[in-house]
């Protein structure tokens, strides 16, 4: 007698996030003793403010935030994401338009569920954040990779989603700041893209977690403030860990039309209830109050990232476009794989990444964890010190190539 599959094939066909997966072999590395310098993890190296940690210390003695709230998220913070998100993109949005998530990564994964049904296509631009790809599998949806390489600074076209669309497109997948590239994307672009989307009925859900992290006087352009009547078919979402460095608060949100964030509540009252009250409140002190810690931030950031692209430029065979946004570069390593190194060839840049762990123990996310291979990924949100030091080891290893 054939026995069942222990694992649902829904399930069973979700990869690891590539970034978390390389992230804990680094500090399962560093805890054993190693060395290890990783540049796995989109994560900020600052505490969170300590106006925000306070306002959490101070809601934990309140009897109120022991006990469930609306599953919608608190009023008081659904007022203040409102309020923010029409400070800093212009786009006025009522309360009850704004779902409060367990992080980013809800706020995906709740969006694709909410308007994709089985055999739904998503426009998915390459390179790609790696969690995409699973959250429209998990919805029942196809996604159809738009790739667009370092001489279009990994920027996709209008007439190449023109190209990717058929009769089942139902929504387009678009993030600027990008993760995983740092790209930005124009007004111009943005309003292209956006008009293409209304002409064909397409829905945007539109990433806009790293809206604060620009340089070299880059701007986020909201879609939908650019294009006011795509309004009606787009979600937006964001979160607070990015800007005020609160990734392990675990606060995002979804914003949309009323049915669309009405249906996603019923969900998440099934799923996970409310939000932890405690981290909610925190993220009501972030948003209500000023943007100094992130311009700080900032400031590190955008010397990190000029210093990490002059270094890795000089590798030859590696080829890195200066990133406008976000806290990554990505590399193109072509030029290396077949190349002999230490008396190894990699032919991928999954072998090339396991490559440079092993021999200088310096962890990077290959390009397949977010399209085609040929290309790496480095967060720079970390020290100075580690930045040099952990780029300096691939110099000497990827200088060996021949």
């Amino acid at each position: 007698m054939t026995s069942a599959p222990r694992i649902s094939k829904r399930i069973s066909a979700i990869a690891e996030s590539a970034t978390l997966a390389v992230d804990a072999k680094a500090k399962a590395l560093k805890a054993a003793g190693r060395p290890v310098v990783g540049f796995g993890a989109g994560e900020p190296d600052f505490p969170t403010p300590d106006y925000i940690v306070n306002a959490a210390i101070d809601a934990a003695k309140v009897p109120a935030n022991h006990r469930y709230t609306p599953a919608a998220g608190l009023p008081e913070l659904k007022d203040a994401i409102a309020a923010k998100t029409k400070r800093d993109s212009g786009f006025e949005v009522d309360p009850s338009q704004v779902l409060v998530t367990n992080g980013g990564k809800q706020a995906v994964y709740q969006a694709f569920a909410t308007i994709i049904d089985q055999g739904d296509e998503v426009i998915l631009p390459s390179p790609y954040w790696t969690t995409y790809p699973e959250a429209i599998a998990l919805a029942g949806g196809k996604s159809v990779e738009v790739f667009a390489d370092e001489t279009q600074n990994y920027l996709v076209s209008v007439e190449q989603l023109e190209a990717a669309r058929t009769p089942k497109t139902k929504a387009l997948l678009f993030c600027s700041p990008s993760n995983p590239t740092g790209s930005v994307y124009s007004e111009a672009q943005v309003t292209a893209i956006g008009q293409w989307a209304v002409k064909h009925g397409i829905w945007v859900i539109a990433d806009e977690i790293y809206e604060h992290l620009l340089y070299d006087g880059a701007k986020a352009v909201s879609m939908p403030v650019a294009v006011p009547e795509l309004a009606d078919t787009c979600i937006i979402l964001n979160g607070v860990a990015k800007t005020y460095a609160m990734t392990g608060w675990r606060v995002g949100w979804m914003i949309g039309p009323k049915d669309v964030i009405k249906a996603a509540t019923n969900l998440q009252s099934h799923l996970s209830s409310n939000v932890n009250n405690i981290a909610q409140r925190a993220a009501i002190a972030a948003l209500s109050g000023d943007l100094l810690a992130v311009d700080a931030m900032k400031v590190a950031f955008d010397r990190r990232r000029k210093l990490m692209v002059k270094m890795l430029n000089e590798i030859p065979g590696v080829v890195c476009p200066t990133p406008e946004g976000a806290f990554y570069v990505y590399p193109s390593v072509k030029g290396l794989l077949g190349k002999e190194i230490r008396g190894k060839v990699c032919n991928t840049t999954a072998e090339l990444a396991a490559l440079i762990l092993e021999e200088v123990e310096v962890a990077v996310v290959p390009g397949e964890a977010f399209g085609p291979s040929g290309y790496i990924r480095l967060s720079y949100a970390l020290g100075d010190e580690d930045l040099v030091e952990g780029v300096s080891r691939m110099q000497k290893l990827l200088g060996e190539a021949k």
